[in-house]
């Protein structure tokens, strides 16, 4: 515990650590020697060296900046299986040669690339020539917001980018596939799916057969999270655990049988010896993801005992487990996985400890599912804001269906590959058919308005309150007053995030890169003005807004605005819809957005001793439709706000024409992102704002803000902000004054670009 806190104080700090901790070891240890508390000590300073100088060896081979959008050749090897994108091909490089401009270059060792190129397909363990274009991680930074920054710093990525088309990719060559893990489990997944041509449940058939679950479609994944089952389509602890199970009593029945072999080596040892080799192979499949090593690890342990004849504690176990995955990979605290499989086992191994119950094995099934989820529930709502309360249910139907039927089909089904295709074929499809009688069951589930909590996260001293009921309600029988875990357990769901005070603002402008959505709220109502863009399968409703308003406490919206008919400002809108209700909804193309009515010159209304104003568009439809937009002005006795959408220099002209010195605002959103066409000297002096706020994605391809936008505004002493170096713009008016805060700056982590 104490090297994991060490471990934990690292992943919270701006910068790494001096690795000068490193020399405290060594009298630490000493001291210990003499007082074993001193353990404590020495193994905390042990986490902070350890983590500091793994993340340093990391962040070491950071792109240059100087290599950023240039022209680079590149070779090397395709070091996972490559992913359909909404574009094209999305694969991991391990880069062996760089060059640029015909000279050697250093990069980073695991870059992404995205390939448009259509005849190109690359596979797993082939190498390539290609050439292509770089830059430095960058997601977006939002609260609540998924950090995609930390999810490719945990995968040792540390530049990505795509394939240039003007040259055609060159290949290399490859090994054969048993020359290469990756390889083999992107064949093993192409061969299920021929098997299963155009089955709804291949995907997740190719899942459990090789820990690929990219095939699974977004209704599936949300059924899956909807009932608390997500951990049963990846290979995991729990299907390690079966096979490695399976394999040893059936090794050591079949080691036994002649009688003269347990003289040589006792059947329990060599049961262990081949639940080790079978485990192995399996989480090799998956790609030796967070889950499978931890269970692997723990496996390891346990099967030690039986190689060298002692019993260990099951707590022991666990710690040493945990322990040895920690110096084998210290980033693994930074996957969600980590946490949930060993407080899953921690939970399991407290109710079941001591338990000399002789209840029917069902009753004792049932109890093990609700104390995982009652056990789970504080870090499910500090991670995700989210707990499935279907999820004891769920998990009682479909554990044995998938552990007991489907997973040893899919397994057998792979092994028959090779030797009797269609042999292999039925026992997919019967395992297939298997998951379609679960899956109506699931899906019933899934569909009850009541199956899922959603909450704030809370904060760390509630997680503790709750952590504390937790264990007192699953104390074993006979523990007094056990009722009282209840009680520690109600600041997860009493406490709710700060608010505005009346007549105060809190305005927060959302890093979605190059597209807008920013978030109104006062005392009593929140408004949304744009809902930022849509790639595909992926839209910043779902992304960034949700999450954000989820974290903030915000279960309805009371207005929700598109400015205009862009992608980049309404592709999440439906996203947002599907997830909150929604009262007033107002558009200048009413026509794209279900329920909607046209926003007009004039239209007006009060929330909380707060003014919302509408100064634009007016009855005029020929105009372009960045001209159109619908302009907001959020007023306030503390300061006013303007939102402009992306209107260009004619309806700038307009505006100043009409509104005058009613336009002044001390914040302002750029209007269209900073570009050249906008943000008139004319309309500057208009609005006179003291902070003006840039929408922008890093390193657009339109180049936002323009240099000449950027000039006009600081030549006035304007503060500038933009979304793509501070992350979401919080900005708050109020009777001490007003506050501007960047959550990059805040929330900064040693791992982000500088």
């Amino acid at each position: 515990m104490a090297f994991l806190v060490g471990v934990l104080w690292v992943q919270q700090l701006a910068a790494l650590p001096s690795l000068w901790w490193s020399l405290l070891l060594l009298p630490l240890l000493g001291l210990a020697l003499w007082r074993p508390l001193w353990f404590m000590v020495l193994f905390f300073v042990a986490g902070v060296t350890w983590m500091s100088f793994r993340a340093g060896l990391i962040l070491e081979e950071d792109l240059p900046r100087e290599l950023e959008g240039q022209d680079l050749v590149v070779e090397g090897m395709i070091d996972d299986i490559p992913r359909r994108a909404d574009y094209g091909q999305r694969f991991e490089l391990e880069v062996t040669r760089a060059e640029h401009e015909g000279k050697p270059v250093s990069i980073p060792r695991r870059i992404l690339l995205t390939s448009r190129a259509p005849g190109f397909q690359p596979h797993a363990g082939e190498t390539w020539r290609l050439k292509v274009r770089l830059k430095r991680p960058h997601g977006y930074q939002n609260p609540g917001g998924f950090d995609y920054e930390a999810h490719l710093f945990r995968d040792r990525i540390r530049a990505k980018g795509y394939v240039r088309d003007d040259v055609a990719p060159m290949s290399l060559g490859g090994e054969p596939a048993w020359h290469n893990i990756n390889r083999l489990r992107q064949d093993l997944g192409e061969r299920i799916r021929e098997r299963l041509p155009g089955n709804d449940y291949a995907g997740i058939i190719v899942a459990l057969a090789n820990g690929d679950g990219r095939g699974l479609g977004t209704e599936q994944w949300e059924v899956l999270r909807r009932t608390g089952t997500l951990h049963l389509v990846a290979i995991s602890g729990l299907h390690i655990s079966l096979i490695a199970g399976v394999m040893f009593f059936l090794a050591r029945w079949l080691w036994a049988l002649p009688g003269s072999t347990v003289l040589r080596l006792p059947a329990p040892q060599f049961g262990a010896i081949c639940a080790l080799l079978a485990a192995s192979c399996y989480a090799a499949l998956a790609g030796f993801v967070v889950p499978t090593q931890r269970a692997l690890i723990m496996l390891a342990v346990a099967m030690s005992g039986i190689l060298l004849r002692r019993r260990f504690p099951s707590s022991q176990l666990l710690a040493v487990a945990g322990l040895a995955v920690l110096i084998y990979d210290p980033l693994a605290i930074m996957a969600v996985g980590f946490w949930l499989s060993f407080a899953a086992v921690a939970v399991i191994l407290l109710v079941i400890q001591g338990d000399r119950s002789l209840k029917p094995l069902v009753w004792r099934l049932g109890y093990i599912q609700w104390a995982i989820a009652l056990g789970m529930l504080p870090l499910m709502l500090a991670m995700f804001q989210q707990v499935s309360l279907v999820a004891p249910v769920a998990n009682m139907l479909a554990v044995p269906v998938f552990d007991l039927m489907v997973v040893p089909l899919t397994l057998l089904g792979a092994l028959w590959l090779g030797i009797v295709p269609d042999v292999a074929g039925i026992l997919f499809q019967l395992a297939a058919w298997l998951l379609h009688l679960l899956w109506q069951a699931l899906a019933g589930l899934a569909e009850l308005s009541f199956s899922q909590l959603s909450q704030p996260a809370p904060p760390m001293w509630a997680l503790l309150c709750g952590g504390m009921g937790v264990i007192l309600m699953l104390a074993p029988r006979g523990w007094p007053a056990r009722w009282v875990g209840g009680v520690w357990l109600l600041p997860l769901f009493l406490i709710r995030p700060a608010g505005p005070a009346p007549a105060e603002v809190w305005f927060t402008l959302l890093d979605v890169g190059q597209g807008l959505a920013a978030v109104v709220r006062t005392q009593g109502h929140t408004l949304l003005f744009d809902a930022g863009p849509r790639f595909g399968d992926f839209d910043t409703g779902k992304a960034v807004v949700e999450p954000y308003l989820r974290a903030s406490g915000v279960r309805r919206l009371d207005a929700l605005l598109i400015s205009h008919g862009d992608n980049d400002h309404t592709g999440g809108a439906f996203s947002v819809l599907r997830a909150l209700p929604v009262d007033k909804r107002l558009s200048s193309v009413p026509e794209t957005l279900p329920g909607a009515k046209q926003c007009q010159r004039g239209q007006s209304w009060s929330w909380d001793g707060v003014d919302f104003l509408m100064l634009s568009p007016d009855d005029d439809r020929t105009r372009p439709q960045n001209d159109s937009s619908c302009v907001l002005l959020v007023r306030s006795r503390f300061g006013s706000i303007l939102l402009p959408g992306d209107i260009e220099a004619g309806a700038e002209k307009r505006l100043v024409e009409l509104w005058g010195d009613r336009l002044r605002a001390e914040i302002l959103v750029a209007p269209h992102h900073g570009s050249k066409t906008s943000s008139t000297s004319g309309f500057i002096e208009a609005v006179a704002p003291r902070h003006v706020l840039f929408p922008i994605g890093y390193r657009n391809r339109h180049r936002h803000p323009h240099p000449d936008v950027v000039q006009r505004y600081a030549e006035r002493g304007i503060r500038l902000h933009d979304s793509a170096s501070a992350g979401a713009l919080e900005i708050r008016l109020r009777a001490d004054g007003l506050e501007v805060t960047a959550y990059r700056d805040w929330h900064r982590r040693y791992w982000y670009a500088p």
